[in-house]
C-alpha cells in the first residue's frame, strides 16, 4: 500500500488515496520475460527524447487531470497493479514517457506511474510549493498583495513571463514567482 504523507489543503482540498495494488480488478495477461524487457526499455527511451514517440509532442510536458478520479498504475496497461488514485480534478502532472495509449506521469514530489491518456487534459494548472505565497497585483515584489496561497494549493495557470506567472484559485488571482510553483518550467513563457 502506498501512502502520501501530506494532503492538499488551503483554498482547494483534495486527497490522494492509497489503494491496495490490483484489488478487485480483473487481471489481464501481463507482459513477461524478454517481451517485458523490450517493452520497458522502449518506455525508458521515451524519457530521454525531446518528443514523444506516440504523439510527437514535447517530452517532458505538463498537463492536468481531466476527471475527478484517476488511477495511476505500475505499468502501461490495465493488467498492471494500481499504485494510487488521484481524486482532484485539475491536478498538474508532468508527462515524462509515452507508450501506446498510456502516459508516464510524475507529480511534484517525484512519484511517477502510468495513466491512460483519456484521463489527461492540456489545461495547465500548478501546485503552490511555498508555505504562504503572496499573490501580487503586478509581477513585481513591491506590488500590492491581493491574497496568500497556502502550500499544496492547486491553481489555474495563466500568463508567464521570465520570473512570474499569473494564477487563479478559488476566486483569487495574482502574480506569483515561478520558483514558488510546480507545473511550469523556469524558462517557459505564456501569453
Amino acid at each position: 500500500m502506498h501512502h502520501f504523507s501530506e494532503y492538499w489543503r488551503g483554498f482547494v482540498a483534495a486527497a490522494i488515496f492509497a489503494i491496495i495494488a490490483g484489488a478487485g480488478w480483473a487481471q489481464e495477461a501481463q507482459i513477461v520475460g524478454e517481451d517485458a524487457e523490450k517493452s520497458y526499455a522502449a518506455m525508458d527511451a521515451d524519457v530521454e527524447k525531446s518528443v514523444g514517440s506516440v504523439t510527437g509532442l514535447p517530452l517532458p510536458r505538463y498537463v492536468s487531470l481531466k476527471s475527478s478520479r484517476g488511477r495511476v498504475r505500475r505499468g502501461p496497461s490495465r493488467s498492471h497493479p494500481i499504485e494510487w488514485e488521484f481524486t482532484h480534478r485539475g491536478m498538474p502532472l508532468e508527462i515524462v514517457g509515452e507508450y501506446e495509449h498510456w502516459r508516464r506521469v510524475r507529480i511534484w514530489d517525484g512519484s511517477s506511474g502510468w495513466m491512460h491518456y483519456s484521463l489527461l487534459s492540456g489545461a495547465r494548472t500548478v501546485v503552490v510549493i511555498g508555505d504562504e505565497v503572496p499573490l501580487h497585483v503586478t509581477p513585481e515584489d513591491n506590488s500590492v498583495i491581493t491574497a496568500v496561497a497556502l502550500k499544496d494549493v492547486v491553481a489555474k495557470l495563466g500568463k508567464c513571463n521570465g520570473e512570474w506567472c499569473h494564477i487563479r484559485v478559488d476566486g483569487h488571482r495574482g502574480w506569483v514567482l515561478k520558483s514558488r510553483l510546480w507545473g511550469v518550467y523556469a524558462d517557459e513563457t505564456r501569453e
